[in-house]
């Protein structure tokens, strides 16, 4: 994987072609889930449109993987060139300006690997929030990846203790965390529609911002061309605390919905998002 890293990216990108190539004609990865989720969010789309995404999906998924590769050994400059931020002191203003720690929001699109870089531009402490792989050679692997530029990383159980932690020794600190994906239905306090089906969403970001009051954002990405990435920082709320219940959740969501729409192509597909949406939500949980 080191040597494969060190390609020159002209050539890093042809064999991400080839990787296409084998991915969506000849093995057909999880290419009935891709189509089942583009079906069922796209009912208005017919077949040839909803091939074209798929295709283009597929070329995505490639080069996001080789990317991930390419973090072992790209640069800070090659990186800052190829994952620009437009506004990163939007960080150090907002901590600065009302003495909190930020939550990021993020999300499985375009790129998430990449947005590490975050970490060189900014005056406090990067924590990331990651899910352990059973495989153990992975799970060291994704981890150096994602440390690589100043970034500490959590489980979603260390969490609140490192915020505690970092609260009491005043330290400002930004946790990412992506959040799209779905949930335990069984454990799910909250069902909405998200691309028209209802189904469970995580509210755990939303919880955490509200107990420890952490400033919210979220970490808007767009696909400029192959290989380079821009992305926005959108504040999202500055006083979680007022907020209505699952406001953070909604509006986050909302603008990542927005995303898919416009360019489909870019989101992760290949996961079963929508897995639960016949289940019957728990009596607990609140659903709109």
């Amino acid at each position: 994987l080191w040597l494969i890293s060190k390609l020159p990216f002209f050539l890093f990108y042809k064999m991400s072609d080839v990787f296409y190539f084998i991915a969506y004609h000849l093995v057909g990865y999880r290419k009935k889930t891709v189509w089942n989720n583009l079906k069922l969010v796209f009912p208005e789309k017919n077949e040839l449109e909803l091939k074209q995404i798929q295709r283009k999906y597929y070329s995505h998924m490639c080069d996001m993987f080789l990317e991930m590769i390419k973090s072992l050994t790209i640069t800070e400059k090659q990186m800052k060139k190829r994952f620009v931020i437009t506004n990163a002191g939007v960080v150090n203003e907002l901590s600065k300006k009302n003495k909190k720690s930020i939550i990021m929001l993020c999300s499985h699109y375009a790129s998430w690997e990449w947005m590490t870089v975050l970490g060189t531009q900014i005056d406090i402490e990067t924590y990331g929030v990651y899910q352990k792989i059973v495989n153990p050679y992975f799970d060291r692997l994704v981890r150096r990846i994602r440390a690589k530029f100043n970034a500490k990383l959590m489980t979603a159980s260390q969490a609140t203790s490192i915020i505690v932690n970092n609260q009491k020794n005043n330290v400002l600190a930004i946790y990412a965390m992506v959040s799209d994906q779905s949930p335990s239905w069984r454990r799910a306090k909250y069902w909405r529609d998200f691309m028209g089906i209802k189904s469970p969403v995580f509210t755990g970001a939303e919880n955490l911002a509200k107990r420890y009051d952490l400033t919210v954002i979220y970490l808007k990405v767009k696909k400029v061309k192959r290989g380079h990435y821009e992305a926005t920082l959108v504040p999202i709320c500055e006083d979680s605390t007022k907020t209505a219940a699952f406001e953070i959740t909604d509006k986050y969501l909302n603008i990542l919905e927005e995303q898919i729409r416009e360019t489909p192509e870019f989101y992760l597909w290949t996961h079963r998002r929508w897995k639960h949406r016949n289940k019957q939500p728990a009596k607990f949980a609140v659903v709109r």
